[in-house]
């Protein structure tokens, strides 16, 4: 229907004509990463940087509080859902009056934001050809959407016009989404990155190339970009008007940010300066010259010299430098490919027989955790008990696991028991039908992963399993290799997406096997309660379902669950609010900076 010209001019002037207090100029943020960005397309990147860059440039629906712990949704571009039919139907209102940046798509025409950008991007995760990283956040999950998947991959195209039961815009500014059944947490997905709105027009108009055209309506768009290199965001001039209105946080830190930030309009700083510094010796140097604002995570190399005895040390002190945790959910695991055989041979380590069960906690027993917090980790991690993390729903800081037990005297016994004992004398024990026994160790090519297979090669030899190391690739390609069940074993690690502990235990799912489930994990049980927590709000009765799953995974050891970050982040003393959420990405809308504190470049 077309709209009153009256109504569009107030558009128009809306676009154009932001309120006052625009963000400063001068005020100018510059951080290094140490891995480039790949693709500014939130439904398709899938690393660090592009998701933090990505984020700044993209509005999902939903967001987080800034300082609330525990992590609370709050509205964004929407307000938060109304949810019936048990949680199987959200609704959702878009707010009027937000825009797109400009671009030659639109024709110089301003372009609000509606309802239906969210239905269409959200439903270019479901396009084949798109191949999203982030396609399980809805496979299985919005009504009709399999029988559209499935007819795009007959067809080889993907039909964006064809009516979803599940996705729906009833009018222009609202967003109705029915799932194939309950799902609690599926708000969480709406404040996530690969859910934000995307224009048609933009992505049709630059069609393969839209990772390298981000057009959004959020707090900043790109300035500069050189990949791989250098990308330079500038505050959006047609931004909305947002002012900070947010609970205090539980610390005296953050109620200090809430202070300084209450009513305040964002963004504040007018420029974000992202560098790629690969190595983390020049990172360092240049935050120590104050050519960075703040390093985030400092690098593990120098751990011991900023942080001595776990306090900053007294010259970075002196300086005003300040420290405070990266408040990541982040577990760190080594995945073992459970399936019973890789490539149409038998794995060595597959199979859910009891010797290769007990072979698998064998090896868990017999390697060195304790040697990789304190050697590699340099103390920036925690020895964890359960896959969960401690800031998602469902962790048990009680839990601890005999099963991950640094015990060699009980991995030898396990595996002398199940028939892996050394026939022939040359120091490593053989497989029960009594030929050769090894398994492989996969890993990515850096000095760090290198080190660790040195530990694991020490570990394993001291309870006479042979190890081998000769499948080396970038993580993308090793990643790829394990989604298609490629991998025997590598270390990995998983940052949660949301505070649910649904979002690691998803790894180990059957519907994930050719996604995010490496393990090739297919344990009836376990699929079975998965099923039923996503169906259950949070409480007592999902918790023990939760706590049932957990157990299964020790029992059976498709991963040795190893540890849980605990990184700090340096910021210099001219930066005020620097706090990192835990489920979102950079908080760099919230960031100021002290001026006449800061040293002239």
């Amino acid at each position: 229907m077309a709209r009153p010209a009256a109504a569009l001019l107030a558009l128009a002037l809306a676009f154009a004509a932001p309120a006052q207090a625009q963000p400063d100029p001068r005020k100018v943020i510059r951080t290094p990463y140490p891995s480039a960005e790949s693709k500014l397309d939130p439904a398709a990147e899938s690393d660090e940087a592009s998701g933090s860059i990505s984020h700044a440039i993209f509005d999902p629906m939903l967001g987080y509080d800034f300082l609330a712990r525990p992590a609370k949704l709050v509205g964004n571009t929407a307000a938060l859902p109304e949810i019936t039919d048990d949680g199987a139907t959200f609704t959702l209102r878009i707010r009027p009056g937000i825009f797109f940046t400009p671009d030659p798509a639109f024709g110089g025409q301003p372009r609000e934001l509606t309802a239906h950008d969210y239905v269409y991007s959200i439903k270019r995760l479901l396009d084949p050809k798109l191949r999203s990283q982030w396609l399980f956040l809805v496979e299985g999950k919005i009504r009709g959407a399999d029988a559209l998947m499935k007819e795009a991959r007959e067809t080889g195209r993907f039909d964006y016009d064809r009516p979803l039961e599940g996705l729906q815009a009833p009018d222009r500014y609202t967003v109705r989404i029915r799932l194939a059944s309950p799902d609690y947490s599926f708000p969480f997905v709406l404040a996530m990155p690969p859910t934000a709105a995307l224009a048609r027009e933009v992505v049709e108009r630059y069609g393969p190339d839209i990772a390298h055209h981000p057009v959004g309506t959020g707090p900043y768009r790109i300035a500069e970009w050189v990949k791989g290199s250098r990308v330079v965001l500038e505050a959006n001039p047609g931004y909305r008007e947002e002012t900070y209105d947010g609970d205090p946080g539980p610390d005296e830190a953050s109620r200090a940010i809430h202070a300084r930030l209450k009513g305040r309009r964002v963004p504040i700083a007018g420029r974000i300066e992202i560098h790629i510094v690969d190595e983390a010796q020049p990172r360092w140097l240049a935050f120590l010259n104050g050519d960075f604002d703040y390093i985030r995570p400092l690098p593990e190399d120098f751990a011991n010299i900023a942080l001595p005895g776990g306090r900053l040390a007294p010259n970075l002190a002196k300086a005003g430098i300040q420290v405070t945790p990266d408040e990541v959910a982040y577990t760190t695991y080594t995945t073992f490919n459970t399936a019973d055989t890789i490539d149409g041979k038998p794995n060595a380590i597959g199979g859910f027989t009891p010797e290769r069960v007990a072979l698998r906690r064998a090896i868990i027993h017999g390697f060195r955790i304790d040697e990789q917090l304190e050697i590699l980790d340099k103390g920036q991690s925690v020895r964890a008990h359960t896959p969960l993390p401690p800031a998602v729903s469902g962790h048990d800081p009680a839990f601890v696991s005999p099963t991950l037990e640094y015990s060699p005297a009980k991995a030898k016994a396990l595996l002398d028991l199940f028939g892996y004992v050394d026939r022939d004398g040359d120091g490593f024990r053989e497989a029960p039908d009594g030929k050769p026994f090894s398994f492989q160790h996969a890993s990515v090519p850096t000095l760090r992963e290198r080190q660790r297979n040195e530990l694991w090669k020490k570990s394993m030899d001291a309870i006479g399993l042979r190890v081998t190391f000769d499948k080396v690739e970038k993580l993308p390609e090793l990643r790829k290799q394990a989604q298609n069940g490629r991998v025997q074993s590598f270390s990995y690690g998983w940052i949660a997406d949301f505070p649910d502990g649904e979002n690691f235990l998803q790894l180990l799912w059957k519907g994930s096997i050719g996604q995010v489930n490496y393990a090739m994990f297919d344990h009836p049980e376990y699929n079975a309660l998965y099923e039923r927590i996503k169906r259950l709000p949070d409480g007592p009765e999902r918790n023990a379902l939760v706590d049932r799953m957990v157990r299964i995974i020790m029992v059976y050891a498709p991963w040795m669950v190893e540890t849980y970050k605990a990184q700090k982040i340096l910021v210099q003393p001219w930066v005020a609010n620097y706090k990192k959420h835990p489920f979102a990405h950079e908080p760099w809308k919230y960031l100021d900076v002290d001026l006449a504190r800061r040293p002239a470049r």
